[in-house]
């Protein structure tokens, strides 16, 4: 069995030896290297290339946004998983678009920090509770302009599968249409929500509250 190799950072020596606490013992999970700041975590995971990177945001020298961009530049593959004590709205979007996998709070328990690594490592994406209703509330648009995106209902549809991890195949498989015309969908989709990656378009679905 393949063990998800991770690494853990944060500046708060008791939070790592929580995580750590939390993660041990499962046959399913390594832990293969922990750092107190984002700087030192860079260099070693330059070495290990761990699985999943589970990184506080508020650190010194490198804080967990720029540990992000940092490792998203160097390793896109390395998924990252955002842990924070609170789960703001504008902190969430820049972790987002700076490319991390996941965000949870820090007074998370055993099973919700284990759905998430396993998650996150198996290419999907992984919100705590509080995190998903912050990004579905309302955003006042301040436009003169109506910014209201008119997506068909089967355009909806995709955007919920697509959330779920289905491929291009299973989709047109569950809807009973062809891989062309998924693709075509998927370009009006993301041309319609003005977003160039899955992550941005599950945040812009999350915020219009299209998901179900």
């Amino acid at each position: 069995m393949y063990a998800i190799k991770v690494h853990i950072v944060d500046d708060h020596q008791m939070m790592l030896d929580g995580l750590k606490a939390l993660l041990s013992g499962e046959a399913s999970i390594q832990i293969i290297g922990e750092s107190n700041n984002g700087k030192i975590a860079f260099d070693k995971i330059l070495v290990t290339q761990p699985d999943v990177l589970i990184t506080d945001i508020s650190m010194p020298e490198m804080n967990g946004l720029e540990l992000t961009r940092a490792v998203k530049e160097k390793f896109p593959q390395i998924k990252i998983l955002a842990l924070s004590m609170f789960g703001e709205r504008n902190t969430i979007s820049e972790m987002l678009e700076a490319g991390i996998n996941g965000y949870i709070l820090k007074n998370t328990g055993k099973q919700e920090l284990l759905s998430a690594v396993t998650k996150v490592a198996a290419g999907g994406m992984f919100f705590s509770d509080e995190v998903s209703e912050e990004l579905m509330k309302p955003v006042p648009i301040e436009s003169k302009h109506d910014e209201t995106v008119s997506l068909t209902p089967r355009e909806i549809e995709i955007v919920r599968l697509i959330e779920k991890e289905y491929s291009n195949a299973q989709i047109a498989e569950t809807l009973f249409i062809s891989e062309r015309t998924v693709e075509t969908h998927r370009k009006n989709i993301f041309r319609k929500t003005n977003t160039k990656s899955v992550v941005g378009l599950i945040k812009y679905a999350m915020e219009k509250k299209l998901l179900s």
